[in-house]
């Protein structure tokens, strides 16, 4: 995770820094917009922008959008400054990050970025094959092809198979084609020079020549366009890139892996995918069985879950109860691991008694119905439900907004995980019913007033 922050490292941003730090972040500082937009060109690159409120954030948001560089930009500053951080969202910043900082409000803002953790958790046989042929072959240069279903961990073998291979020393760099739209895409991965289209007012570089020495990710590469592609396909024969708007190829020397859900054999035979391209990635394939397909995964990757986000949420360790496990077991993970990871996040802020129960296992069947466990709840909430009726939507929004806050023992952090909302909604929120005439839980432990 790299950390850009542009502004006064003086005090509060100063702090904000260190917590990012010490949560695995890589940290770069400039004092002011130019200085950072020149970091962004370098090919030094980031994954996140930390501004502070007292910079031209529509200036940094307009000139990123100008110069096609793709990356989420966070505002921060004092608590009182609140019409600053309504500029700031409005400006195109995705979250308002208030100071003092709080170390779990970081953190949450980190994850929703990156993945706080790459280890590779497994003890299932058929995940120990896969695991086996990627050892064998990280040490090569030789391009690499990731399948399988979403949520199986196909961004994190390709970060396992980087930290096995000899470029580990050198940048890993992932670039999501199917969240970058088309028009952004080529200039993202290839770079421009100054001039080259409206709002070029310099050279930046691309993915390619930020990864140099490195890896290359090219995650879900079957939703790049086909015109994109033949482009690309030089880059990996010839090893050059040509910067949109250059005179000159430039040499690159880059390791591709490349990750995909779906069958690009099949997007060959439509269309949409150059079977050229295909076999130059296709040089060895690595294939990810769904987690129902490796059912001794499923207990070792609970625990591990329950500890990590008991950790990160500041409580104490959650164990796994028996009854749990056996729910958890026998579930069909349509979501892969993905679907348990969220199912443990949340298991740990709904746990009561130091243990994750029954309880606190919400999740849903093959068929998208919920399990008997589920289904109970849901049947409990069915009897109360006609106690709705009549009643406004802004009401049963308000009770449960400040009951699951109670619940969390007014941990707003926890409690807008729990609501699926972002923080800055739930603060939103609570202020509206705090001017309402309604009482608001305080801060739970550990966080300050304004969070």
């Amino acid at each position: 995770m790299r950390l850009l922050i542009i502004g006064s490292l003086d005090g509060q941003i100063g702090a904000a820094s260190q917590i990012a730090i010490s949560r695995g972040a890589k940290v770069s500082h400039a004092d002011d917009i130019e200085p950072g937009l020149e970091v962004l060109r370098s090919g030094k690159g980031a994954d996140l922008v930390m501004i502070d409120v007292k910079q031209d954030v529509k200036g940094l948001v307009d000139q990123l959008a100008a110069e096609r560089i793709t990356i989420p930009v966070v505002a921060c500053g004092t608590s009182t400054d609140k019409e600053a951080a309504v500029r700031a969202i409005r400006a195109g910043a995705r979250e308002y990050v208030p100071l003092p900082p709080d170390a779990d409000l970081i953190a949450a803002v980190l994850a929703a970025v990156a993945e706080e953790s790459h280890a590779m958790v497994s003890a299932d046989p058929r995940m120990a094959q896969v695991l086996k042929l990627a050892d064998q072959v990280a040490p090569s240069d030789a391009s690499i092809l990731i399948t399988g279903e979403s949520g199986t961990g196909k961004e994190l073998m390709a970060r396992y198979i980087h930290r096995k291979s000899k470029r580990s020393d050198k940048p890993f760099v992932a670039v999501n084609c199917a969240a970058i739209p088309e028009s952004l895409l080529e200039s993202e991965l290839f770079g421009h020079e100054k001039g080259a289209f409206t709002g070029a007012v310099a050279r930046r570089l691309g993915k390619f020549e930020e990864a140099q020495g490195g890896t290359l990710l090219l995650d879900e590469i079957s939703e790049m366009d086909v015109r994109l592609q033949s482009k690309l396909l030089r880059a990996i024969q010839e090893r050059e890139i040509d910067r949109l708007g250059g005179g000159k190829p430039v040499k690159v020397d880059v390791r591709i892996i490349a990750t995909t859900n779906r069958s690009l054999q099949d997007e060959v035979k439509k269309g949409t995918f150059r079977e050229d391209l295909y076999f130059r990635l296709n040089v060895m394939t690595l294939l990810l069985p769904p987690l129902r397909e490796r059912p001794k995964d499923i207990e070792v990757l609970a625990r591990h879950f329950a500890k990590f986000y008991a950790q990160s949420n500041g409580v104490a360790d959650r164990p796994l109860s028996d009854e749990a496990l056996v729910i958890l077991k026998r579930h069909v993970w349509r979501g892969n691991v993905r679907e348990l990871e969220n199912t443990l996040h949340r298991a740990v802020l709904l746990a009561t008694n130091g243990a994750i129960g029954p309880e606190a296992i919400l999740l849903n069947n093959a068929d998208g119905q919920a399990t008997p466990e589920t289904q109970a709840a849901a049947n409990a909430a069915d009897k109360s439900a006609q106690g709705l009726i009549g009643r406004t939507v802004a009401d049963v929004e308000r009770e449960l907004i400040l009951d699951t806050l109670y619940h969390c023992l007014g941990n707003r952090t926890h409690a807008a995980n729990i609501l699926g909302i972002s923080i800055r909604t739930l603060r939103n929120k609570l202020k509206q019913y705090g001017e309402e005439g309604f009482k608001v839980p305080p801060p739970g432990e550990g966080e300050r007033a304004g969070i």
